[in-house]
């Protein structure tokens, strides 16, 4: 079984805020640095969307450590480019979590959209204080995940399928 020490950074990313609703497993794994994904034709197909449909724009500003937006239009909206909206409420934590990392660094109410190119569609979002205080919940859930000594047992969900973790937890 795979084993690992403390996961080498500290800092929680906005990917992990999307794996805490997918998959805790997954989170364990990306947390300590067993990233199965850099050979997924599924990134890589997310990735292109992102490149082909906006050439002109910016895109992956970093902005902290752990914060890397898609893009941020002129009107001041912060942009989350997804391939598809199957994981929907995972990709609107994710940036929720980016909208209330600007604004604890002074950056105030910033909005976001949610983009969905090949279905054409985008979803406004706006941090709410609700929203706020379940973000800080859910940053503790991703501690208590990553701290663990052994990856959560994983749990077969619609999204195995296509993961490029698949081979780690059902091998």
């Amino acid at each position: 079984m795979i084993t690992s020490d403390e996961p080498k950074s500290r800092s929680i990313t906005g990917v992990m805020m999307n794996y805490l609703h997918i998959c805790p497993t997954e989170l364990w794994y990306f947390a300590h640095d067993i990233n199965m994904s850099f050979d997924s034709d599924i990134v890589a197909l997310g990735r292109l969307v992102n490149e082909e449909y906006y050439v002109r724009d910016a895109k992956e500003i970093p902005v902290f450590e752990n914060v890397r937006i898609d893009r941020i239009t002129p009107d001041g909206y912060v942009h989350e480019v997804k391939k598809s909206d199957r994981a929907e409420e995972a990709h609107l934590w994710q940036l929720k979590y980016y909208l209330w990392m600007l604004k604890r660094h002074g950056l105030g109410d910033i909005q976001g959209v949610l983009e969905f190119p090949k279905q054409r569609k985008r979803v406004p979002v706006k941090l709410t204080a609700e929203d706020e205080k379940q973000i800080e919940h859910k940053l503790q859930q991703i501690r208590d995940i990553i701290q663990q000594p052994l990856p959560p047992k994983p749990k077969k969900i619609p999204y195995c399928r296509k993961c490029s973790y698949r081979e780690l937890c059902w091998c």
